[in-house]
């Protein structure tokens, strides 16, 4: 019973802009940016935007997903398929299998493409060198 009243007590954590800015390093505008994007929804207490342990969940995945180069709607796609009580856990995993599948695919293609342009631009520039006589 006492586990089940820490983890309630726990889950109604608060946070502030503030704080929330400072722990991940962001700007207050840059929080709002998201809450009007619809990728957050704080609580409010009077004036004072509020943000639940969910809600500073939901911004490391965006600053996460952001970082690895995902758009604001495949942001709130992914976020949306979580559902309100995690229902879509797994869709969202099969989602996000998917995604990372198909980054990992176009990023091993443009480092194959680079490893060949880099070749080329090796081969010639040793050729210049040989006419030059310099190493």
């Amino acid at each position: 019973m006492a586990a089940l009243a820490e983890a309630s007590a726990s889950e109604q954590e608060l946070f502030g802009i503030a704080e929330l800015c400072r722990e991940f390093g962001i700007t207050p505008r840059a929080l709002r940016f998201y809450e009007s994007k619809g990728l957050l929804a704080p609580q409010r207490v009077g004036t004072t935007r509020v943000y639940t342990r969910r809600e500073r969940a939901r911004l490391a995945i965006i600053l996460r997903s952001k970082a690895i180069g995902a758009s604001l709607e495949e942001i709130g796609h992914f976020l949306a398929l979580y559902g309100d009580h995690g229902e879509g856990r797994v869709r969202q995993l099969r989602w996000l299998k998917e995604r990372t599948d198909a980054a990992i695919a176009e990023l091993e293609a443009k480092r194959g493409h680079i490893d060949a342009l880099l070749a080329e631009i090796r081969a010639i520039n040793l050729g210049v060198r040989a006419r030059l006589g310099v190493k």
